[in-house]
């Protein structure tokens, strides 16, 4: 062997080795439900089985409440964006928050079906467990999405609905987190199953905040266990593939209820136009936006967020 084949050969070992370190470094298994339980479903969690679905919720604040609220969170997120609000709120209401199938600790949907209608089926079934009539119905992003959709769906049940960043309309996004897009992607998607970066889960979060400084290292956590929750890397994988924008936006001026709509002013991922859209197609609904807050205004500063959300709140019982 000459000495420039040699050279060759070495420098070939050499790469081989990094990308082998470099895959175990990134290497990220499934981890089961029980390790993730003592860190992120202490008491009051609670899992159910809701027809064959394990379901993780919390049910908090006091359960004469005749108009609980029950707060529905977005894509890839969980239960936990709420606890700024619920801290407060279950001072003198009812609130039930839990993680919809494919996400956080409920993990993915025994169906394999992540369609609007399949969500909005699991919604009105968790409100069937609670035996609830009367809520208060409220949800981030997709969560936002499927609480407008439901209410359609069982308006006399749904007494009034508080949208955060909700999804709903065709849109087109200025920037799609990271994560989004490789869980679109084929190649990347199938990879996904067994590399996830914790960077590229930072980059994600950092994505949909205002001010990507907030994003603490426990925050990211979170997500990032979130996401290796057993399962749910595939789930969202089929979510996307699943994913019909717009479907139902015609029944968005149908609304009666009385609706809150909360808006971060630098949403990169659903523009704030889809705000005013929202405002200008539920007759009486309110509008309040945060200039300098982002997609999950509700986690990035729970306090200035709960303000308009406890005046609309005081004004329910008012009507």
């Amino acid at each position: 062997m000459n000495r420039l084949a040699a050279i060759a050969v070495r420098l070939f070992g050499l790469l081989l080795m990094a990308a082998c370190l470099g895959y175990f470094a990134i290497r990220a298994p499934d981890r089961p439900l029980e390790s993730l339980i003592p860190r992120w479903a202490p008491p009051p969690s609670e899992f159910i089985d809701l027809n064959g679905q394990l379901v993780h919720l919390r049910d908090e604040g006091p359960q004469a409440d005749p108009q609980p609220i029950v707060l529905l969170h977005g894509t890839s997120a969980s239960l936990h964006t709420w606890e700024g609000w619920v801290t407060e709120l279950k001072k003198t209401h009812r609130v039930i928050t839990f993680d919809l199938p494919g996400f956080g600790l409920t993990g993915p949907a025994v169906s394999g079906d992540y369609s609007d209608e399949a969500y909005q089926a699991f919604v009105i079934a968790m409100l069937d467990h609670f035996k609830l009539r009367h809520v208060v119905l409220g949800g981030n992003s997709l969560g936002g999405q499927i609480a407008w959709e439901v209410a359609t769906v069982q308006p006399q049940r749904v007494d009034a609905l508080i949208l955060v960043d909700a999804a709903g309309y065709a849109f087109t996004s200025e920037s799609v987190p990271l994560g989004f897009q490789f869980a679109r992607m084929p190649v990347l998607r199938h990879l996904g199953k067994y590399v996830l970066p914790r960077a590229l889960v930072e980059r994600s979060v950092k994505n949909v905040y205002g001010d990507p400084s907030k994003v603490s290292g426990e925050l990211v956590d979170r997500y990032f266990e979130m996401a290796l929750r057993e399962g749910n890397r595939e789930a969202l994988s089929r979510r996307m593939a699943q994913l019909q924008p717009g479907k139902f936006a015609a029944r968005i001026a149908t609304l009666k209820q009385p609706t809150l709509i909360l808006w971060g002013g630098r949403d990169r991922l659903v523009p704030p136009s889809n705000a005013q859209a929202f405002a200008r197609d539920i007759v009486g609904s309110r509008l309040v936006t945060f200039d300098t807050l982002g997609h999950v205004p509700q986690e990035e500063d729970p306090a200035a967020t709960l303000v308009p959300v406890e005046e609309f709140l005081k004004s329910l019982t008012k009507a």
